[in-house]
């Protein structure tokens, strides 16, 4: 797309042809960093995010307004066009923007997208929404898909696993997440940390329970907070932030890393006890982003490809102390940071997920010395993918003892296991097992 119309106008096309794409399948995550470059300034790819994020988040429920407002649907023939309306509705209904500067962006991004023929429709669309919206978000909300923006099989799945926690689950599915640091306790300390952010002006906060976390109160651009390009902190959410204390890690263990990619618990590995690691992972390409993320936080492992179900291509023969698995799951506990998952995740995935993890769990078993700890880890709130996981893998290996050495104040929905659900203490959702080898 040539830039030539407003600023306003060319994000808003930018945003509506990305989200085009997301929803015919490619990750938000990754098409936001292949468009935000074509975008100088800071505030229009902070625009673009929140078109994005919101875009993905409630598709599902203005995908079927737009059905109630359109005689002939755009999805299919003129998928930006179509992607753009939605957009007009998210600026409208979710991020609360000014009506009039709204509608007229919307409209001139049409024009910015080369197809003016639509910019009339899109204005009295928009306009038309403005008028009935006392009556077409009740219509909605008479269908649960549209009503929750969660697609029907996740909604069953909900129900059956968490019943009361349903609703609470999807609200907080709904919601934005807030953006959690880890502080590199090699290289910095909390409290330094913070006093830097706020003579930056950058509000942010320590958390209880987490001796490493730090909270912001808004999200940025964290490649330009203090600190960052000396490697004082990472990005990661303060469930994730668990694992590696989980793991009970002391001087001259060694520890295996199975799916490490993009090596953000291999870091906190790392920076929390002198240990031998391998960081493994399945997928080659992904390898130079943990090499980035871990040199940037002065820290080094043998990092290696490899697929975690079969050892026999990489292993050494010597047994691992401590063992992450932090595995391949349905990612239902981080829909509200990637609501594209809403959109991509089918019933039929969760099958197979199962069965790679417990490959994956069967593989790794015998690699765990005697009395050494295997943590194993998803982001998903499914019951098929943890507690009954957990379950079978105790079943399956006599060896397998459950270790009670679980976050304070999350779920016990069994032994050795623990929940957080989405949006409880203000972290994603996540799932732990701590299991020991007995001999």
């Amino acid at each position: 797309m040539n830039v030539s119309e407003p600023q306003a106008a060319n994000v808003r096309a930018l945003a509506a042809q990305a989200l085009a794409r997301i929803v015919r399948g490619e990750s938000l995550r990754a098409v936001f960093a292949a468009a935000a470059p074509r975008l100088a300034d800071a505030r229009d790819r902070a625009l673009l995010s929140s078109l994005l994020h919101e875009g993905a988040r409630w598709w599902l429920r203005y995908d079927a307004a737009l059905d109630r407002l359109l005689q002939r649907p755009l999805r299919e023939r003129e998928a930006d066009v179509h992607a753009l309306a939605l957009l007009g509705l998210v600026q409208l209904d979710v991020l609360r923007q000014p009506e009039y500067a709204a509608v007229a962006a919307t409209v001139e991004a049409v024009r910015a997208l080369r197809k003016p023929k639509f910019a009339g429709l899109i204005n009295a669309l928009l306009r038309r929404w403005l008028r009935e919206r006392a009556g077409l978000p009740a219509e909605l909300d008479a269908d649960p898909v549209a009503r929750s923006a969660h697609p029907r099989w996740l909604l069953d799945a909900l129900a059956r696993d968490w019943p009361d926690e349903a609703a609470a689950i999807i609200a907080a599915d709904n919601a934005q997440a807030p953006l959690w640091l880890r502080v590199n306790r090699r290289r910095a300390r909390r409290e330094e940390l913070l006093a830097r952010f706020a003579e930056a002006g950058v509000e942010a906060q320590a958390v209880a329970d987490h001796d490493q976390a730090i909270v912001l109160a808004q999200s940025v651009d964290v490649t330009r907070l203090p600190g960052y390009a000396e490697g004082a902190f990472s990005v990661q959410d303060g469930a994730a932030q668990f694992a590696a204390p989980l793991l009970d890690l002391a001087a001259g263990q060694r520890v295996l890393d199975a799916c490490a990619a993009p090596g953000g618990k291999s870091a906190h590995i790392l920076e929390s006890a002198d240990v031998r690691l391998l960081a493994l992972d399945g997928d080659a390409r992904r390898l130079p982003r943990i090499a980035e993320n871990l040199a940037r936080l002065g820290l080094a492992a043998d990092i290696r490809a490899g697929d975690a179900a079969a050892p026999a291509s990489w292993w050494d023969g010597k047994p691992f102390d401590r063992i992450l698995i932090d595995a391949p799951c349905s990612a239902t506990g981080i829909v509200r940071r990637q609501p594209d998952i809403k959109l991509h995740r089918r019933a039929a995935d969760i099958a197979r997920l199962v069965d790679e993890q417990s490959r994956i769990l069967d593989a790794l078993w015998p690699l765990l010395a005697p009395r050494g700890r295997l943590v194993y880890a998803t982001c998903s709130v499914l019951a098929d993918e943890n507690t009954q996981q957990l379950a079978r893998l105790l079943a399956r290996h006599a060896d397998a003892r459950p270790v009670d050495a679980v976050p304070p104040g999350w779920h016990r929905p069994s032994e050795g296991g623990a929940q957080n659900l989405p949006g409880e203490h203000g972290m994603d959702g996540f799932y732990y097992a701590a299991l020991e080898k007995v001999n």
